[in-house]
């Protein structure tokens, strides 16, 4: 699960390493991930033509009451077993 940012909401604190990937959706945009040295979980991403968004990885949270999802993308690429509820909105991603 992710959320997305814009860069005056929030600070990230800490040592990162990041890794460059190109989208495999047809616009072919460039991510950057960002992780953690030290475990290698990501933290979050960044899209180098969108300054404005910022996306981290909710886990990366320590608050048990961080408010739960609204919408569901590359619901196509969704697993069959991972059922999500009706109040979700469904975005295909693609």
């Amino acid at each position: 699960m992710q959320a997305a940012f814009t860069p005056d909401q929030i600070r990230i604190e800490g040592r990162y390493d990041t890794y460059r990937r190109i989208s495999d959706e047809a616009d072919l945009k460039p991510h950057d991930f960002h992780f953690c040295p030290e475990c290698g979980s990501q933290v979050f991403y960044t899209e180098p033509d969108e300054p404005d968004l910022m996306v981290v990885s909710v886990g990366s949270f320590a608050d048990p009451d961080f408010p739960p999802p609204t919408e569901s993308g590359y619901d196509s690429r969704r697993h069959p077993w991972l059922a999500v509820p009706e109040t979700i909105e469904r975005r295909d991603g693609q």
